[in-house]
């Protein structure tokens, strides 16, 4: 096998009839295995007016082991800290990512907080899944004059382990995409197809971050330095926008694994005839040092084809957020993928990891130039 296909399993959630939580959606879950060896994911339930709560399900498997539904848990969390909510009575707890993080023995959960400020990465940790403890708003340290605590920030995920950051120290690593003015794809669109990209402002990020071990707070957490430029955009299916996907997943290979989103085009630019399109690519990076990209897809892995995934709450959209290893199979080298289909619904597609990485990938072109 030469590359990385998926293969779509099916749809695992959508709205329940007469659930005001869910009315204006269920997407972008977090996807992880709790204590007890089951499935769970944290979707993203929208209610009126964009009112954004985090779920908890346990996923349903079919006899030949393939995701099949769920069964509603209730809320992990919703909107109560002042960084979670507006002054209209808005709010938003958005888009999880969850991590086992080997070091603190905790689940930490990052996601998007939605203020009146615009949205922020917001952290949170558990023990068993069902009872979460805010950490509060991520902070970060400044980057060649750019206050990046600043500026809104999303899609962030947690490495399992500690990595060693720029200077060699072990830290909690952090992937993350600031959001400069300028940088959504709705500005960038009406950028010509070849465009300069401003490398420090449109880029996935990995930033690192000093964890406490023991004493009274054990996941007390610091600020988030050593920033490093991951990832531009670079194909053509990319080119208005990337961003992360997926928490980094160690390969049987013993590099790191994300399934990342990115942004382009139906139709022409810079008319009334363009539409968004968000698709999913795979990225492989260095084991002993992720900063460093080994394989990155020149063309999506999964781009919106179905009806559920053309038609939504935002069309022509998937969106990668929460992988599963299926070793409870005795499979480690299948991955199950969760993702949001056009703002509305779950699926889930299978990834088979193939005997070997390919040895060539699309690479960051070093002028800044898609």
């Amino acid at each position: 096998m030469s590359g990385f296909k998926l293969q779509r399993l099916g749809i695992v959630m959508e709205p329940e009839p007469g659930n005001p939580q869910e009315v204006e959606g269920i997407l972008n879950p977090a996807a992880v295995r709790g204590p007890d060896g089951d499935l769970y994911l944290f979707p993203r339930l929208v209610a009126k007016g964009n009112y954004s709560r985090i779920g908890i399900a346990r996923v349903r498997f079919n006899p030949a082991g393939d995701p099949a539904g769920v069964e509603r848990l209730g809320i992990a969390l919703e909107p109560e800290a002042d960084y979670e909510r507006r002054p209209n009575g808005g709010g938003g707890c958005e888009d999880p990512r969850i991590t086992f993080v080997e070091p603190l023995q905790r689940y930490i959960m990052t996601y998007t907080a939605f203020s009146s400020q615009g949205p922020r990465i917001a952290l949170a940790s558990s023990e068993d899944l069902f009872h979460w403890q805010r950490l509060g708003l991520a902070t970060f340290g400044r980057y060649q004059g750019i206050e990046i605590g600043d500026v809104d920030d999303k899609d962030a995920s947690i490495f399992p382990v500690a990595i060693p950051n720029p200077s060699g120290q072990p830290e909690l690593a952090m992937l993350h995409r600031p959001l400069f003015p300028g940088t959504r794809p709705e500005e960038t669109a009406c950028h010509p197809a070849t465009r300069e990209v401003d490398l420090d402002r449109e880029s996935i990020w990995i930033s690192y971050c000093p964890m406490a071990l023991d004493g009274p707070e054990p996941c007390r957490l610091g600020e988030f330095a050593s920033h490093h430029r991951l990832a531009t955009p670079v194909s053509p299916w990319e080119r208005l926008k990337i961003g992360g996907g997926t928490p980094p997943i160690r390969t049987r290979h013993g590099q790191w694994l994300i399934v990342y989103h990115g942004v382009g085009e139906i139709g022409e630019p810079g008319n009334d005839g363009y539409q968004l399109c968000y698709s999913a690519g795979l990225m492989v990076l260095s084991k002993e040092h992720p900063q460093v990209i080994r394989y990155r897809s020149a063309e999506p892995v999964l781009t919106p084809a179905l009806p559920q995934e053309r038609h939504g709450t935002v069309a022509n959209v998937v969106f990668p957020t929460g992988i599963d290893r299926r070793g409870d199979l005795g499979l480690p080298g299948r991955l199950d993928i969760y993702y949001g289909m056009a703002d509305k619904r779950i699926g889930v597609a299978r990834l088979d990891l193939p005997d070997f990485v390919p040895p060539k990938g699309v690479a960051d072109p070093p002028q800044g130039k898609v």
